[in-house]
């Protein structure tokens, strides 16, 4: 649950403010005035300031100053509430670091949509700010899982292109692009558990080495079932093998229960398989790809999904001829 903390020191405008937010399912902290909040600041760092100007004890401006000289503080979206149009107030704000400001009086939805979006923007920022501590980390294990398979060489990277051009096509945001990004790349990490002879293994599998190989999903998620901060990328690993029709492993999930993440690499994984040389058989050209997809839409693959893959591809085809 998302924390804002208020500073106002009309106590009727306050309550009105928490009581909204409250009301949207946030945590409020309420304080009626710049002293107040920044005690409270010190206690809890907030996931949003939103902060009258001209307050007893403390001001805005000084509150402002106070928690972007705190370490703690230099990210916190700050969001300014005054009845001071003039234009000297506004560009101190600025200049103070504020991410917005707002005149009163002010309807109720300006407020709520201020405050989304700032949070949003907070999400995704912090979602960036992680990305590259543990992004290079993911691309060298799955390298690592890559190095086993004999013939999948840019397989994973190739996937994770797929995915993301596809998942912004079908209007996917920041955060889910960037969960994309790393989870596409450690789909297959289970098959680390697999043995190489099966991996590469020229002929028809056995039963049995069937059987360990389709472990690969359950495998890799309970990889990561501890690690906080790729946890969302266990849908993609767990669920990419499910069919549109429920004939799919490893939970025979069908339709919509599909994870969207599942259904989404479900395409995009079978395409580069079809279009890479295997052990087994020689890769299939780009367009008769496409139609195999095309003709599996509603069995193997989610329709909507498929539909704009396909039309993605093709555009490229098309573009190089």
């Amino acid at each position: 649950m998302e924390h804002i903390l208020l500073a106002e020191d009309n106590a009727d405008i306050l309550s009105i403010m928490a009581e909204m937010l409250l009301s949207e399912g946030y945590r409020v902290t309420a304080t009626l005035n710049g002293a107040e909040a920044l005690d409270a600041f010190r206690v809890e760092t907030p996931d949003l300031i939103v902060s009258d100007i001209m307050m007893p004890r403390l001001d805005g401006f000084g509150l402002l100053e106070a928690v972007r000289a705190h370490p703690q503080g230099l990210g916190v979206p700050f969001l300014f509430l005054s009845a001071r149009t003039e234009s000297a107030v506004t560009s101190r704000a600025r200049s103070l670091g504020a991410d917005d400001y707002i005149f009163k009086p002010f309807a109720p939805d300006d407020l709520l949509v201020a405050v989304k979006a700032k949070l949003e923007r907070r999400r995704t920022l912090q979602l960036f700010d992680t990305r590259s501590a543990h992004l290079q980390t993911v691309s060298m294990l799955a390298n690592v899982i890559e190095a086993r398979e004999s013939y999948t060489r840019g397989h994973v990277e190739r996937v994770q292109s797929y995915a993301l051009e596809l998942a912004r096509a079908l209007g996917w945001d920041q955060e889910a692009l960037a969960v994309c990004e790393y989870g596409a790349l450690l789909h297959d990490i289970g098959k680390v558990r697999v043995p190489r002879a099966i991996l590469n293994k020229r002929g028809p599998l056995l039963y049995r080495e069937w059987a360990l190989l389709r472990r690969h999903p359950e495998t890799g998620a309970r990889m990561l079932e501890n690690i906080a901060h790729l946890q969302g990328a266990r849908p993609y690993i767990f669920s990419h093998h499910e069919r549109w029709d429920g004939t799919g492993y490893p939970a025979r999930l069908a339709g919509k229960d599909i994870p969207r993440e599942g259904r989404l690499l479900a395409v995009v994984d079978a395409y580069d398989s079809m279009t890479s040389d295997r052990p087994y058989r020689r890769a299939l050209p780009a367009a008769a790809a496409l139609h195999e997809i095309g003709r599996l839409r509603a069995a193997q693959f989610d329709p909507e999904v498929a539909e704009v893959f396909i039309f993605l591809r093709q555009r490229e085809l098309n573009g190089r001829h």
